[in-house]
């Protein structure tokens, strides 16, 4: 079929943001400009200089990073215009164009913003939470439950109904909160929607793909040519389709067929078309790019070269040799360093390639033996005995055995692979049958099934082939983990109790002398039960059998809701130690259960702006102590969405123990809610884990817990899908570059639970 089409090339880039660009929208009206979100936690906006676009403003307001974006048409409220940003935050922004300030915070998502659309004079978003709200003059009006999954996207029809895509492979159309159609096809997450113009609605799925749909829900044409996650997708009115994907391309389409690819130099997370029909894109390598068919709007041959070397560049630091980086092969320098042996092999950067060469004795010289071949640009394949495999996975046999490693490759056939295994390990040939099971379902492949009618040469018994599920052994084959899944919950133990008391004692000296806080000062009985408190914690070694007096938690409580915030720190930092006493545990648990619940009143008092870096450190400790005892399990998990949003400023906080204090709750939160399988709370933690391991201001250790919990829910949690719907997968190969061992670690482990099936 010919397809008349020009093909597209760069038209300029736009420099600015300092980490990858998510979304784009086009700004209508007369400037015509162009808005970018970003995972640097920004939005800019571009307005146009001639051929090229140049940086009008920087938007600063989102605490993580920013998704989706939409202009917002001139209104009374907004008469040049504005924008809408959604962030990880769990914030709507609403944004003036022609200051640049922001005019609305719209609070309300318990999870990652994932799509925003404008609904005539309100606003329309969706969540990683599955719900979507409608914002109307700063006020959500309504909310409800669109998917059981996490909603990716959402977009509004020409005739005003919405469609959502979720997690959970569907779409849905809806008038108000009506579900019209559920439109059925993709096999895995929907992430991107966009409306074709007089035909129906565009989707872009994780499982690689494109479909068009008609608004009644017929699936009209699939478009295949992505080789991984489609993030994106939108059209034009001339009937072209961009797509954008993780397999750095961003591809054209033209009634269904694939005109053009446009390598980038990374993940390209947006696509969108201008009213011109030039595209934008968005790249994970920090700059937004616009390409164009017109060529009085085509890059210099100068800029056409950079971005060719930009690419090059890029191929060139992913492309491995014999399992080493190619820009780290020496050059053919190298060659005039005459070898010590006959034979002897060097593998040398000749270009783009690695080519190996053997020194020649008898004629001392090297000779070029060829260009060594080596796996995907993108492989980090790990090696054994020397050779680099797809997978080497631990085993584990079982009876106080050491662990096992066990090499194999996709393209190997899975029996042969368990049998030389099994042979070199010198295990019996009956094992055979679970290992070929182990193999398979932990290399991504389907599960294996028993055939009667096959009798195993080696064995005599029956033998396995995909499909069902298989008989059980005793033997364990399963990957092993660093860190992860994480046992038990961690508490702050140490407290420095003469510097408390002393404390105590300087502000009930300041009561004493403040005429109208005379009231609130404490007694010498006061005092005496202070010291018997302390007391009674310090003898750590009695904690089995020592109580402590009515009057003396009585006194306690008392104090933490009367005291001046200004005063509370200390009183805070005693009781954080009492939740670890199992007496004390239990006598402020009957009080926290009561109407009056003084705990949750003490975390809203000292979590009001401005906040008292004192309070917060002690108040987020004490909680995480009450993870300590199970007697606080519903408490915690009743509460669970009021504390994390109360102490959720903490993660940005440049005091690093607060970051680590905040860490470890999320972390010891995540233990609590696999454990009551809540996943709901799960969804919730991950969100807050995430967010802390997005930011690169976080200090290593409180990263690491972070990291930890991330990891955890995803093995052993209900929440590994919507991690990997975070993109929790890059977040893990970020970490394993980290030069502190444990997050590398770790950022391994996550790695792995992600890539198992």
């Amino acid at each position: 079929m010919d397809i008349d089409f020009k093909e597209y090339q760069l038209r300029c880039e736009l420099h600015g943001h300092e980490d990858d660009v998510r979304g784009i929208t086009i700004c209508g009206g007369d400037n015509g400009g162009i808005a970018t979100s970003s995972r640097d936690k920004t939005i800019r906006l571009w307005t146009r200089d001639n051929r090229k676009f140049v940086l009008d403003k920087v938007l600063v307001g989102h605490t993580s990073f920013v998704g989706p974006i939409a202009w917002i048409p001139p209104n009374p409220d907004l008469p040049h215009g504005g924008v809408v940003s959604g962030g990880m935050d769990t914030l709507v922004l609403v944004w003036d164009l022609n200051s640049g300030e922001k005019v609305q915070s719209l609070k309300g998502h318990q999870l990652q913003v994932t799509g925003i659309v404008v609904d005539d004079g309100d606003l329309v978003s969706s969540s990683m939470d599955c719900t979507l709200r409608r914002w109307r003059n700063g006020q959500c009006i309504e909310t409800w439950e669109a998917h059981k999954g996490p909603i990716q996207a959402v977009i509004k029809l020409p005739t005003g109904e919405l469609v959502t895509g979720s997690s959970d492979t569907t779409l849905k159309t809806w008038k108000g909160k009506t579900c019209l159609h559920t439109f059925q096809g993709h096999a895995d997450t929907v992430r991107g929607l966009a409306v074709m113009s007089d035909l129906g609605i565009l989707s872009a799925s994780h499982d690689g793909s494109l479909r068009l749909w008609a608004v009644s829900g017929e699936g009209l044409m699939e478009m295949v040519g992505h080789t991984a996650i489609v993030y994106s997708v939108d059209s034009h009115a001339s009937g072209l389709i961009v797509s954008g994907s993780e397999d750095r391309f961003a591809k054209i389409w033209k009634d269904g067929v694939c005109v053009q690819s446009i390598e980038h130099p990374g993940c390209v997370w947006d696509t969108k078309f201008m009213e011109n029909g030039d595209i934008v894109t968005a790249c994970s390598d920090g700059i937004a790019r616009i390409w164009t068919v017109n060529q009085d709007y085509f890059a210099d041959q100068l800029e056409l070269d950079l971005y060719t070397s930009q690419l090059s560049q890029y191929k060139s630091s992913r492309k491995r040799v014999g399992g080493l980086k190619l820009e780290e092969l020496p050059g053919l320098d190298t060659l005039k360093i005459p070898g010590t042996s006959d034979g002897q092999t060097k593998v040398v950067r000749e270009g783009d390639n690695g080519v190996a060469y053997a020194w020649n004795m008898a004629e001392q010289k090297w000779d070029k033996i060829g260009e060594v071949v080596d796996g995907p640009e993108e492989s980090n394949r790990p090696l054994f005995d020397g050779v680099q495999y797809d997978y080497v996975f631990d085993v584990d046999i079982g009876d106080g055995m050491p662990i096992r490693k066990l090499p194999y490759n996709r393209s190997d056939n899975a029996y042969d692979a368990a049998d030389k295994w099994l042979l070199k390990e010198g295990l019996p040939l009956s094992f055979r049958e679970q290992v070929v099971q182990f193999i398979l379902q932990n290399s991504g492949q389907k599960d294996i099934t028993f055939d009667a009618s096959f009798r195993d040469p080696y064995t005599g018994s029956n033998a396995y082939v995909p499909g069902q599920p298989s008989r059980t052994s005793d033997i364990s084959a399963k990957p092993t983990f660093k860190h992860i899944p994480k046992k038990g919950m961690l508490v702050f133990d140490t407290a420095q109790f003469d510097g408390i008391l002393k404390k105590i004692a300087e502000f009930n000296n300041a009561l004493l002398s403040d005429q109208g806080n005379q009231k609130l000062s404490l007694t010498e009985l006061d005092v005496a039960r202070l010291d018997a408190i302390v007391k009674t914690l310090k003898d750590t070694s009695y904690y089995h059998s020592s109580k402590f007096a009515e009057s003396e938690i009585a006194l306690l409580l008392n104090m933490l809701s009367s005291w001046p915030t200004t005063m509370i720190f200390p009183v805070i930092d005693i009781t954080r130690m009492v939740v670890l006493h199992p007496d004390g545990a239990i006598a402020l648990q009957k009080h926290v259960e009561s109407e009056k619940d003084i705990l949750m009143e003490v975390i809203k008092k000292v979590t009001i702006n401005p906040t008292i870096p004192a309070n917060l450190l002690t108040s987020i400790r004490a909680v995480s102590n009450l993870f300590k005892n199970s007697c606080f399990y519903n408490w915690l998990q009743k509460h669970r969405s009021e504390i994390l949003d109360a102490f959720s400023s903490c993660s940005s906080s440049t005091n690093k123990n607060l970051q680590l204090s905040y860490s470890t709750l999320i972390l010891n939160y995540a233990v609590l809610l696999i454990e009551s399988k809540d996943q709901e709370g799960q969804s919730h933690v991950l969100s807050a884990a995430l967010e802390i391991v997005e930011d690169e201001n976080v200090a290593p250790d409180s990263k690491f817990r972070a990291l930890v919990a991330v990891g955890s829910l995803m093995l052993e949690g209900l929440v590994k899908k919507i991690a990997l719907d975070f993109d929790v997968l890059s977040i893990a190969k970020a970490a394993k570059g980290s030069k502190d061992s444990k997050i590398a670690e770790v950022g391994s482990d996550i790695e792995l639970v992600s890539k198992q099936s």
